[in-house]
């Protein structure tokens, strides 16, 4: 057996070390998760990247009747991001963030999200006014 056997592909780390990593990136802070499994910061970044790629990949976005829109500042001086939220009864979850909140902006969540998808909804809440 290969001294690189459960690698994938070219990956420095295993997949069941970053989702060990990543596991414990959600407690502490990524600093202090690299610090305390004697490792970088960046492969903390990289096993948390790792897992919410997966989790994009295994999450269905059918059947989903209302959305939440709204906008969060992450920077003074006015930047924003736009985030979209699932809002149904059985399921709130967040589903998308975009730079700025922009009509384009919101219009590429709709172009991720599907036409298909977009035309199945009932409720699409927001608090933005417009100016």
């Amino acid at each position: 057996m290969s001294k690189f056997h459960g690698l994938e592909g070219k990956k420095e780390l295993t997949k069941a070390y970053r989702q060990f990593l990543a596991n414990w990136a959600r407690k502490l802070s990524w600093k202090g998760a690299a610090s305390t499994f004697n490792t970088s910061w960046e492969k903390v970044f990289h096993a948390v990247e790792y897992m919410v790629e997966w989790g994009k990949a295994q999450r269905s976005l059918d059947n989903i009747k209302a959305i939440g829109v709204d906008e969060v500042a992450y920077h003074l001086g006015h930047k924003y991001l736009t985030v979209v939220y699932q809002i149904d009864r059985s399921c709130t979850r967040l589903l998308w963030v975009g730079q700025d909140r922009t009509e384009a902006t919101i219009r590429n969540f709709f172009f991720f999200f599907g036409l298909e998808r977009s035309q199945q909804l009932r409720y699409v809440c927001s608090n933005r006014r417009r100016t």
